[in-house]
């Protein structure tokens, strides 16, 4: 959400969680279908090895227009050191979308489209020379091998700003960005969100003609991200505290003290998730939202959804 605002399209992070879960209250709005499929390409980057997508064929490939694989080429592999093209069901889902990426790629590059210099509000045209771009860029990431992560994290994605190879694929820099820190080691667990801090330093220095500026502009946004993060996690912990001690001592076979580590976790809470989750009816898991006090979010009588704030 915060990349997706990053570049001035606002997104409400209720009704993303909703659409992520198919209950949408209305058709979804076009930004938020850019922000559903922004979220879906972090969890494909998620399942992958470190360091997969920082290449060329690998960065094509997630973005769905890579070439089609050759018998012989080597399977990419997912996180659990899996193979991605196998028996497993999601594997299978991500191939399935792959084709049917590659067949629209192919009868677009068929159509008569206009002039790269002719905009039609609908096809915006790939850059000729993409491949070209996307090189220097890798080029730029094996030249800083021997960097401290976050300094060559910062020289990645104003590298990427300025070659801007993909000016279709809003937000996946940031994403490059933040599987490169995790290649090098300095995150394991997840992805960072780089966006968040970045919101924070003016458009100026982030679009400075000087790389330098801009450089020091992302180390700076970097920064000031894990400062908000760091904020955040006390908060949550802060909070966790506080409903532990309004539902006080409980018997074993009490699902509230799985509950609140549930909403301290996730941005909001339906009762459908708390009843997967936990493993209870929907009418219980209402009356325990009620009975931990949670605030309602989303302000509707129907696909209700808590969180902590």
């Amino acid at each position: 959400m915060s990349s997706l605002l990053l570049d001035g399209t606002l997104v409400h992070l209720e009704d993303l969680v909703l659409h992520d879960a198919g209950l949408d209250a209305r058709a979804p709005s076009p930004e938020l279908t850019r922000a559903h499929a922004h979220l879906r390409r972090a969890r494909r980057l998620v399942a992958l090895l470190p360091g997969a997508t920082l290449d060329v064929a690998g960065l094509l490939a997630l973005v769905g227009r890579g070439a089609p694989k050759s018998a012989g080429a080597e399977p990419l592999l997912l996180a659990d050191g899996t193979e991605s093209e196998g028996d497993d069901a999601w594997a299978t889902t991500l191939g399935e979308v792959d084709a049917l990426l590659a067949r629209t790629d192919r009868l677009l590059a068929r159509a008569a489209l206009p002039s790269s210099d002719a905009s039609t509000g609908w096809v915006r045209s790939a850059r000729p020379d993409r491949d070209e771009r996307l090189a220097r860029w890798v080029a730029e990431i094996e030249a800083t091998r021997d960097w401290p992560a976050t300094l060559a994290a910062a020289r990645a994605l104003v590298a990427w700003d300025l070659a801007d190879p993909l000016p279709e694929e809003e937000g996946l820099g940031r994403l490059l960005v933040a599987d490169l820190l995790r290649a090098r080691s300095k995150v394991r667990s997840h992805l960072v969100d780089v966006s968040s801090g970045l919101r924070a330093i003016q458009p100026e220095r982030r679009r400075h003609g000087d790389p330098l500026v801009r450089l020091q502009a992302v180390l700076d946004g970097m920064a000031l991200g894990a400062a908000h993060a760091l904020e955040d996690h006390d908060r949550r912990l802060t909070t966790r505290d506080a409903l532990q001690r309004r539902i006080g001592p409980r018997r074993s076979s009490s699902r509230l003290p799985q509950l609140v580590e549930l909403v301290i976790a996730a941005p909001l809470v339906t009762t459908e998730t708390i009843a997967g989750t936990l493993g209870v009816t929907p009418r219980a898991a209402a009356g325990m939202v009620a009975e931990l006090g949670l605030r309602e979010i989303t302000g509707r009588g129907r696909f209700r959804a808590w969180g902590i704030s």
